[in-house]
């Protein structure tokens, strides 16, 4: 057999939710059965194919280096990319697919290259002008952490997304630079009042990823900001918290 062209309605809706499930969640188009995404926090292009719904089903990808940590066998099928590798089932792509976002999303200057792509020749020499390009940036930033938690907030476990904020740990004005800004690792995906806390100093996060609380935050609120697991941290991250420790967390 070969691979359908075009899709199936079964195998897109497939692809489609094995790409997004797994942090590609911007579906490009299809070129000769191929569908291709991308992510905001992962750089490249994945590719998703099939010979029909049952089986087999085809990945390609683009960026060398992830092809050289995936460390798969390659599949002698004609196709976009750099390589390609074949899985007999849907559960072996799926099993495989966290892996690769992991790897795509480990470079992290994905968010950077988007936005400086979206304000490719817009001036800045208003504060009006600015204005627009740090929203630009702040809507990047936010999508990019919608991806990273995995589009919840990872205190509470909210996922309705009009409930929830991107948190910069260091805020945008006080960022180096436009890759600091946009880094995934200097944010958290916060469920609204959290974020109003967290923005204010009323609370911070230690390494553990377990809230502190300032002394002026009142027992009303404390009790009202409900959580069910500490926060999941890189080092990245813990590096930033304490910057916000020092600078935005109010003691007392």
């Amino acid at each position: 057999m070969s691979i359908v062209a075009p899709q199936s309605f079964v195998v897109s809706t497939e692809c489609s939710k094995a790409a997004e499930q797994n942090g590609f969640r911007r579906r490009l188009g299809e070129t000769d059965g191929w569908a291709a995404f991308q992510s905001t926090t992962a750089q490249g292009t994945i590719w998703l194919a099939a010979e029909g719904a049952p089986g087999p089903w085809y990945l390609a990808l683009d960026h060398s280096g992830v092809i050289a940590e995936a460390g798969l066998a390659t599949a002698a099928v004609n196709g976009p990319g750099k390589a390609r590798f074949r899985f007999e089932s849907l559960r072996e792509l799926y099993a495989v697919l966290p892996r690769i976002y992991a790897l795509a999303a480990s470079l992290p200057d994905a968010p950077l290259r988007v936005f400086e792509k979206e304000i490719e020749g817009l001036p800045r020499s208003t504060e009006a002008e600015r204005l627009v390009v740090q929203r630009i940036g702040q809507g990047v930033f936010r999508e990019s952490l919608l991806e990273y938690w995995d589009g919840k907030c990872p205190l509470t476990g909210i996922d309705d997304a009009a409930l929830l904020r991107a948190s910069h740990i260091i805020p945008w004005k006080d960022c180096a630079s436009d890759a600091e800004r946009l880094d995934v690792h200097n944010g958290l995906l916060l469920s609204a009042l959290w974020d109003a806390a967290f923005d204010r100093g009323l609370v911070t996060f230690d390494d553990g990823g377990e809230p502190q609380y300032s002394s002026i935050l009142g027992w009303s609120a404390r009790e009202n900001l409900n959580w069910t697991t500490p926060i999941a941290l890189t080092q990245s991250h813990t590096v930033r918290l304490a910057w916000h420790r020092s600078n935005v967390f109010v003691t007392g």
